[in-house]
């Protein structure tokens, strides 16, 4: 063996404790940025041979009802290689578990395709039982997802108000859809109360009284066609017949799911990671830069024994390549865990065929690539001065720094300061760089803390926002077609309802200056306490007599402002254009919305003056009767329950979040204890002699310690209030990064949550402390104060 490789093992076994805390701060970064990308490649392999093996379309349109006879010229679009038609419809369920009603998507299924195995676009994957079949009963197969969450299985029976007919549906299967991977009514998670149920066409045409025509179709194109090219010639010929407007797949609302979080998984991915490596070099940079300055001599000797330049280097940056190679290996053992975890909780909310945790060979090699990298980079820099030095003047120690007065000994200050105390205050200021660095490092662990916490305060807030400041009501319904404003009073009769009120939603597009966006108008009534317009800022937002109040999210995506009059374009009934003025806009979280007075609403549509929703405001202690009434009402399509989607909202994301949070804390520990073990160890190897000296002169272990430990608590309060800025500023990029054209979420972050990140690190910086304590106690003052002649 070298001889300069028997100096590497001894270095490392003399640095070992340092070595591991740099190693382990290597590791969080490489299993971060290995696993989260291992999950974002798994998934999306996962999701593009799902879609490709079960032929999801590429456009998708929604129409009020349209012919059949239009197929041809669907078909005849250039650019469309396949068309598929089917009747859709939501309706409420009763489960025999539970007192409230959910809603379900009936499909229309060709039972003769599926049989066959000769399924078109949007193919079904049978996971359990069988497919339904013709005859008297009324068979159905079931989302997956649903069936599972609410614990339904092949051979159960379900009563279903289709159409204002009561149906008795027996579950005989459940499935996986690529059109709903992930199936929601509006964006959140919903496997309570909303599932998909696909039955005989046949017999689903008929319950929607959709003979001879259909309301949702889907496209399949050719492989150079042009999306926009195709949907605007769709939307002309679907337009008579009341259409919502195509979209491309990447705007179908389970595939842009699916694709937003992607989207978030590569940022997680990046910035996280990112920031411990940037931290692990830094440490290795200052750890290797004290091993060159105490190995002068040796250096000296090895030069004059007739190493090269390169050679001596080479050492060094070995010595660092180790410590973080071990910090790689052991990153890529963590990354399965990490990931592993990961996509086990995705499973529960996306369906494939297959989803399996995959380590790509790029990604192994990109992170050992980076590590390396970073490792000879913060080597070079610490050594590149020192190993070219010539022998003779390597032999000599280095000059001594110039010390002066510090700035509190200028101003005259220095005899109010204890001796301790001026001795930190002298490190500060004649090492500024190495305290900055130290300071930003326990700052950027807060920060990393804060960054997995926030997430639970931010849900919180929309909780609290949408459920309890937007919606007052306890229950939405809808009306499977328009009903008369007085139906309203019917609903006041039902029992334990407090008030309704009636409200409608009605699909539109604007235009303003040459853009055009999709959109909604909410119409409420004047004065509306169950269901409100709130403001981030202002709180809720009353509704003018006349014209529109705009979300911030639409008039940005048009360029709108106060006073512009927008043309609006309503997609469905009579269809009508017309122009109206922007009186205000509001900033809420999500939603291309605007919000008019229901009464200016039906003058404006020009369609009576009718309501095809509404928001009850009900006794708790009458729910039992009170939904027993709404399972008999025929006129109501589908139920949202607002407790029971609050309950299934907290418990999925509080779920995922926490197990988020929980991963970050552990790192942050790991980054902090790293930091602060390491800025000590330093600290104590450059100033044993004179820690020692004053421990002869009379000075006691703790009194040695404090003026040790002291600098370093300085720099541990003065990071955690920098901590917090950071902590904020990081969510905010986050925020910002994993933003959309339809969300903005406000960055949201307790008090509590910057107390808890604060005292996380601040603990893990005393645990570091008392580590390094042990060492000063055991100092060798006999050994440490020899002085080489």
């Amino acid at each position: 063996m070298k001889a300069l490789d028997i100096k590497l093992w001894r270095d490392l076994r003399r640095l070992r404790t340092q070595a591991i805390t740099i190693a382990v701060v290597v590791a969080i970064g490489v299993a971060g940025f290995v696993g989260m990308f291992s999950v974002h490649e798994s998934l999306q392999t996962s999701r593009d041979s799902f879609y490709q093996d079960n032929r999801l379309a590429d456009v998708f349109a929604s129409v009020k009802r349209a012919p059949l006879h239009l197929r041809q010229r669907l078909e005849a679009i250039d650019g469309v290689a396949e068309v598929r038609l089917d009747v859709t419809m939501d309706a409420q369920i009763a489960l025999p578990d539970a007192d409230a009603p959910v809603t379900g998507r009936f499909i229309g299924l060709d039972l003769v395709q599926v049989h066959t195995q000769r399924q078109g676009l949007n193919a079904l994957s049978l996971r359990n039982g069988r497919w339904p079949e013709r005859g008297h009963a009324l068979e159905a197969v079931v989302s997956d997802r649903f069936a599972t969450a609410r614990g339904l299985q092949p051979g159960q029976s379900v009563r279903a108000i289709l159409n204002g007919r009561l149906e008795q549906v027996h579950i005989v299967g459940t499935a996986i859809s690529p059109e709903y991977v992930f199936a929601s009514r509006g964006g959140a998670p919903d496997d309570q109360t909303f599932g998909i149920w696909w039955i005989d066409q046949e017999r689903m045409v008929h319950a929607a009284d959709m003979q001879g025509a259909f309301n949702q179709v889907s496209l399949r194109l050719e492989a150079n066609a042009s999306v926009p090219a195709v949907k605007d010639q769709a939307d002309r010929l679907l337009d008579p017949f009341g259409t919502l407007g195509a979209v491309g797949r990447d705007q179908q609302l389970s595939a842009k799911i699916v694709s937003d979080e992607l989207a978030q998984l590569k940022v997680m991915g990046t910035v996280l990671p990112a920031i411990f490596l940037a931290v692990a070099m830094f440490i290795l940079n200052v750890v290797i830069s004290r091993q060159v300055a105490t190995q002068r001599s040796q250096i000296a000797a090895l030069k004059a024994l007739g190493y090269g330049d390169r050679a001596i280097a080479w050492h060094y940056i070995q010595l660092a390549m180790v410590i973080a190679g071990l910090g790689a290996l052991a990153g890529l053992a963590l990354s399965l865990w990490i990931g592993q975890l990961m996509l086990g909780l995705y499973d529960e909310v996306f369906r494939f065929n297959r989803l399996a945790y995959v380590t790509t060979p790029w990604l192994v090699a990109v992170a050992a690539g980076i590590t390396a990298g970073a490792a000879a980079l913060g080597t070079w820099t610490a050594i590149h001065a020192v190993v070219r030095l010539k022998p003779a003047q390597a032999m000599q120690p280095p000059s001594p720094p110039t010390y002066r007065r510090t700035l509190v000994e200028q101003l005259g200050l220095g005899r109010f300061v204890r001796t301790g105390a001026l001795m930190v205050i002298r490190n500060f200021e004649r090492r500024p760089l190495r305290a900055a660095f130290t300071v930003t490092g326990i700052a950027l662990a807060v920060a990393l803390q804060i960054s997995g916490a926030f997430w639970l305060d931010a849900i919180a807030h929309i909780v609290d926002t949408q459920f309890r400041q937007v919606q007052q009501g306890d229950v939405l319904v809808n009306f499977d077609r328009p009903v008369p404003l007085s139906a309203t009073n019917d609903l006041r009769r039902l029992p334990g309802v407090i008030n309704a009120e009636p409200y409608r939603t009605e699909p539109v597009r604007m235009h303003l200056r040459g853009r055009s966006e999709d959109a909604a108008i909410l119409g409420l009534v004047d004065d509306a306490q169950l269901l409100r317009v709130v403001d981030e800022q202002r709180g809720p937002v009353a509704l003018p007599a006349e014209g529109l109040v705009m979300s911030s999210l639409l008039a940005r995506s048009i360029g709108a402002r106060t006073g512009d009059r927008v043309e609006v374009e309503f997609r469905l009934w009579n269809q009508t254009r017309t122009t109206v003025a922007v009186v205000d806009t509001v900033q809420t979280m999500m939603g291309k919305q605007a919000y008019m007075q229901l009464d200016a609403l039906n003058r404006l549509s020009r369609d009576g003056a009718g309501a095809m929703e509404a928001a009850l405001q009900v006794d708790p202690q009458a729910m039992p009767a009170f939904w027993a009434a709404v399972k008999a009402a025929p006129l109501i399509n589908a139920v949202f329950d607002k407790a029971g989607t609050m309950a299934s909202f907290n418990e999925t994301t509080s779920r995922n979040m926490g197990v988020f949070s929980g991963i970050l804390t552990l790192f942050a520990v790991a980054m902090a204890v790293g930091i602060v073990y390491n800025a000590a160890r330093i600290t104590l190897s450059e100033r044993a002699w004179e820690l020692a000296s004053l421990r002869v002169l009379g000075m006691t272990r703790a009194e040695v310690s404090v003026l040790l430990l002291g600098q370093l608590s300085v720099e541990l309060l003065v990071a955690l209030p920098i901590g917090c800025v950071a902590g904020w500023a990081l969510a905010t990029l986050m925020m910002r990064l994993m933003s959309s054209d339809s969300i903005d979420f406000p960055v949201v972050i307790e008090p509590s949550t910057y107390a808890m990140a604060a005292l996380i690190v601040l603990a893990a910086g005393v645990v570091s402390a008392l580590m390094v304590r042990r060492q000063i106690d055991r100092l060798d003052l006999v050994a440490v104060l020899k002085v080489r002649e």
